[in-house]
């Protein structure tokens, strides 16, 4: 028997603020139809000024919890994807602990950028399979609209502000491709590429600073590490992308989406995209398209299901579960 960590809830938060492509026309040299054209995204929303990353995720742990049937204190480890915390620190998974009533949990983030929930996920699994957990929430929450350069429409008008959030609980499992959970990740990074994303404030500038991207350079690397690593993460469980009933890609860009299923051989139909209502919320768009698409009746228990993500470091990975 193998010990699996199988979802159990899901849920997530979007700020009530939904801020169009329109919105933009009125300070940059752009139109709603070039923004989509080349994103995909017809809008996003934007947190109120009084919330903070921890305020979305613990709304959107909350509803997690609830469909998993849960008690908050009944987890036993909090693990926050983000790259826009409340602070430096404390973690914003402590944030979270406290807002949700937990006092039983051990809570860390985890900053791997836009691949954040892959990598979060991937370590929630790894606790549970080792018996250091039985029951872990994993959220991705971010607000990227408060490291915006406003004056970049290469940037500014690609992200947006949400979270999403997962609950796993051990269960044992025959060790097949056939068991309900984390089947196999894959995680990959290399700082060589450090520069195509990056915000340019920290430690070193005192400040908090702007998101910088070099976008052509990111789709480039992106079609082809997201292909691979999917197709790498399926392997290992034994299994190949025609086995798969859902690719939830990182909700970066349409053509990106677009051009790796077509690498790995995936018609769209078989795609969630979620793109062109919230925008790029970095480790907040594989929960939060999760969550979407759970309610709205397309993953089903005992679909098979890859995700995939990449970004700044650069960082990338994929993991395979069945719902």
């Amino acid at each position: 028997m193998t010990r699996r960590a199988v979802v159990k809830g899901v849920g997530h938060y979007l700020p009530q603020r939904v801020v169009p492509n329109s919105e933009f026309e009125k300070s940059l040299d752009t139109t709603d139809e070039w923004i989509k054209s080349r994103s995909g995204i017809e809008r996003r929303h934007f947190a109120a000024k009084d919330e903070t990353t921890s305020d979305l995720a613990a709304h959107a742990a909350t509803a997690a919890l609830k469909m998993a049937g849960l008690d908050a204190n009944e987890i036993d480890a909090i693990i926050v994807a983000t790259s826009t915390a409340d602070l430096t620190f404390p973690s914003a998974a402590t944030m979270v602990q406290n807002k949700i009533g937990n006092t039983t949990a051990y809570a860390f983030d985890v900053q791997a950028v836009c691949a954040g929930f892959v990598f979060a996920l991937t370590n929630a699994n790894a606790l549970i399979a080792s018996g250091q957990a039985d029951s872990v929430l994993v959220i991705g929450a971010e607000t990227f609209s408060r490291i915006m350069d406003w004056t970049d429409r290469g940037t500014c008008v690609l992200f947006g502000d949400g979270a999403g959030a997962l609950v796993l609980k051990a269960e044992l499992g025959d060790g097949t491709a056939n068991d309900r959970g984390v089947l196999a990740c894959d995680l990959n990074s290399d700082g060589r590429y450090k520069d195509l994303l990056y915000v340019d404030g920290g430690t070193s500038t005192r400040t908090t600073g702007m998101l910088r991207m070099e976008g052509k350079e990111v789709f480039r690397h992106a079609v082809e590490k997201l292909a691979a690593t999917t197709d790498r993460a399926l392997e290992k469980a034994g299994l190949t992308a025609d086995d798969g009933d859902w690719v939830v890609p990182h909700q970066a860009n349409i053509r990106i989406i677009q051009s790796t299923a077509k690498k790995l051989g995936v018609e769209m139909d078989r795609v969630i995209v979620t793109v062109q209502d919230h925008g790029n919320t970095s480790a907040a768009s594989i929960p939060l398209a999760l969550s979407v698409a759970v309610a709205n009746g397309q993953i089903k228990q005992g679909d098979l299901i890859a995700t995939e993500a990449i970004g700044g470091g650069l960082a990338w990975g994929a993991v395979a579960l069945r719902w």
